[in-house]
């Protein structure tokens, strides 16, 4: 089958296969929307044609009848009629097709067959299916909207492409970028997505020099690794937005604790960040985004400074305390730069960042270029109402250079008629504008991560660091000292100990440990101890071994191991995540984490700059950067050590998880106190 979506995205010629007469029906309703359209067109109605009104009763006869091969056909038949329409429409060379209808997978065993028939055409004749249960698609700059929507075919030409699971969230988010003062490169609703995906529009996209920047609106993955790929693919020239639908959907639990934490939505949204999309909670900041980032972009930087210039100092509070919020870092401007300020500012004005300017002057550009080359400012963000009588603030921004030398995002307030002017300006320079506090911040975070994500994507690739083979699990069911000698094979470190098979064996320990101790029973099937009365901690002394020893039980083997210092426990796993395959989870130990969810998901194998940003993404952060006193992470050692867990998850096939709970941060780095390799279930008939 081509990967080539032209025929689907650009076509010479179009023909509409239920094409009717009464308003009421889709097939006039597509009609209706595709007659603008320069190329090739064509009406094909098997039960009612009308050959001297252009409407023919195949697409072969209707071919026959117009100048120009028809490579698309849009299907606006039923769905029990779907698939012959198909093969007819690939018979007569047809080489897309969009199916709007629905009563497919959705409706049944029945709809089912329907699907499977459709899907079968699909793969015999190579032709590119998108749909069904779609609205379908547009693509302005070609006078083409092949969507029932009769609106779409308004929406002006631009730089921004959707990508959406669904028709109705293409046409909603293509309708609110066109809002925010942006245009429409290409807009596609997946629907079913039994023939092109989500990860085939994308790939088209990565070439298509039309587009700037990308939304992608995700529902379910098909195909993890291939998405992954093709976000990847796409983000190595131009931004993605993600937006993923599922947040209180937690799906299937697995049963042990890192696949309890590691939802589908979660982990989707990981993905996706990892393979440089930024990820984004709303529609609203959506569009935010991609209005700033369709025209601007940071270069990489592991952490960007924002300054802010206002012209109202409330307005600039709101706007400087959610950049607090979303931790992006504020810097205080340079001496130079301040007193150079001060030259241009009345005396009452703050002058250290945020730049409070008062009522803007004459002197309003040279306050923003002022600002903008501070040594330590990579981003600018200025408020300032319409006032046209003090200062145009378009003008302004343009003589101090922002946008063609320092990138900023500009926040208009005033009547909608004046904020419309002064957006259309601004937009033309090629300057984000933005309507408020809350969507400028949207956009200062969406640079802010996007010039983060390059930075990680440059270290990598830098540092040579990505692990794409590591030591494999051995094979068989493995107790806990087996896990922790392999883990210490990885360098990670783990307290010593010593596996005994007898009483005698683990009062020897205790004499060559010394105390206190722990006291564990080891046997590889018992995954949960605690649970059994199976872990004694802080044994001292022959008397409470023994003690430990018969609340464990007879018949054991024990595991007696030095207690650890005092410090952070975390947990630390590696899973089989059944969408995308190996991924790894780091979070807070304890129940806490777990209530909360605060926990940070990648895929493996990963390198180890992208495993030491990790804990960045937990709300608990603080507690690892000497809370109180207490021990600092190490980012390098911990990078590595999950940079090996996953790699070496990565290269076992025969493992399902590997998981270190608690992994302790102490003064002298991280210890692995208990580890659990999980062997993958074998197939049904073997067991």
């Amino acid at each position: 089958m081509s990967t080539d979506l032209t025929p689907l995205f650009a076509p010479e010629g179009v023909a509409v296969i239920g094409a009717s007469r009464q308003s009421g029906k889709l097939g006039a309703a597509m009609a209706r929307s595709l007659a603008p359209f320069p190329g090739a067109r064509a009406l094909v109605n098997a039960r009612r044609p009308e050959p001297a009104e252009g409407v023919y009763a195949s697409v072969a006869e209707a071919a026959a009848h117009t100048a120009g091969r028809l490579d698309l056909a849009v299907l606006c038949v039923p769905a029990a009629g779907c698939a012959d329409a198909l093969a007819d429409a690939a018979a007569a060379g047809c080489r897309a097709a969009l199916v709007c209808a629905g009563g497919f997978g959705e409706a049944g065993p029945e709809g089912e067959a329907h699907a499977d028939a459709l899907r079968l055409v699909a793969q015999e004749t190579g032709i590119r299916l998108l749909g069904p249960n779609t609205s379908g698609f547009f693509a302005p700059h070609m006078g083409l909207t092949a969507s029932f929507v009769p609106a779409a075919g308004q929406l002006p030409a631009g730089d921004i492409a959707v990508v959406a699971a669904s028709g109705g969230v293409n046409h909603a988010l293509s309708f609110d970028l066109v809002a925010a003062g942006n245009g429409i490169s290409l807009g596609v609703g997946i629907g079913a997505g039994l023939g092109v995906t989500a990860a085939d529009v994308l790939e088209h996209l990565a070439g298509d020099s039309r587009t700037t920047a990308v939304a992608l609106h995700l529902e379910t993955v098909p195909d993890g690794p291939r998405l992954v790929e093709a976000v990847r693919l796409v983000t190595g020239v131009k931004p993605v937005v993600a937006l993923v639908v599922g947040r209180s959907d937690v799906g299937d639990f697995a049963r042990s604790h890192t696949g309890a934490l590691a939802t589908s939505w979660r982990t989707t949204r990981a993905a996706l960040r990892q393979a440089g999309a930024v990820v984004v909670d709303d529609e609203r900041e959506l569009v935010d985004a991609l209005t700033a980032l369709s025209r601007i972009q940071l270069r990489p930087h592991p952490d960007p400074g924002l300054a802010i210039v206002t012209a109202q100092a409330g307005p600039g509070l709101l706007l400087a305390d959610r950049a607090g919020a979303d931790s992006i870092r504020m810097p205080e401007l340079a001496e130079s730069t301040q007193r150079a300020l001060g030259e241009l500012l009345p005396p009452l004005t703050y002058q250290r960042n945020p730049v409070d300017t008062g009522r803007p002057a004459e002197t309003f550009a040279r306050v923003l270029d002022t600002t903008a080359t501070d040594p330590a400012v990579d981003l600018l963000a200025v408020y300032a109402l319409t006032e046209p009588d003090s200062v145009d603030l378009a003008s302004a921004v343009q003589d101090a250079g922002l946008g063609t030398q320092s990138p900023a995002v500009v926040v208009v307030g005033g009547l909608p008629e004046d904020v419309a002017e002064q957006r259309a300006r601004l937009h033309k320079a090629g300057i984000p504008a933005l309507t408020g506090p809350a969507s400028a911040a949207n956009a200062v975070r969406a640079l802010v991560t996007h010039a983060r994500q390059r930075a990680v994507r440059t270290e990598g690739s830098a540092d040579g660091s990505r692990q794409e083979t590591a030591a494999a699990v051995p094979p068989g069911p493995l107790d806990e000292d087996a896990a922790k000698t392999f883990l210490a094979s990885l360098g990670i470190r783990t307290p010593n100990r010593r596996a005994c098979d007898t009483r005698a064996d683990a009062h020897h320990a205790l004499r060559l440990l010394g105390g206190p101790v722990a006291v564990k029973v080891l046997d590889a099937a018992i995954l949960h101890k605690t649970e059994i009365g199976g872990v004694h901690l802080g044994v001292r002394t022959p008397d409470e071994l023994d003690a430990a020893l018969d609340a464990i039980g007879a018949d054991r083997r024990y595991l007696v191991e030095a207690m650890a210092p005092a410090g952070v426990d975390l947990v630390l796993g590696a899973r089989r995540d059944p969408v995308f395959g190996p991924v790894v989870l780091a979070g807070l130990g304890g129940t806490a984490a777990e209530a909360l969810a605060d926990v940070a998901i990648r895929l493996a194998p990963l390198s180890v700059a992208e495993a030491a940003g990790m804990p960045d993404d937990l709300a608990a952060r603080a507690l690892l950067d000497g809370w109180r006193g207490g021990p600092v992470l190490d980012r390098a050692e911990f990078g590595r050590v999950v940079a090996a867990l996953g790699a070496c998850l990565a290269a076992s096939p025969d493992t399902a998880e590997i998981e270190i709970n608690p992994l302790r941060l102490t003064a002298e780095g991280l210890i692995a106190l208990d580890a659990v390799i999980v062997p993958t279930a074998p197939p049904a008939q073997d067991r």
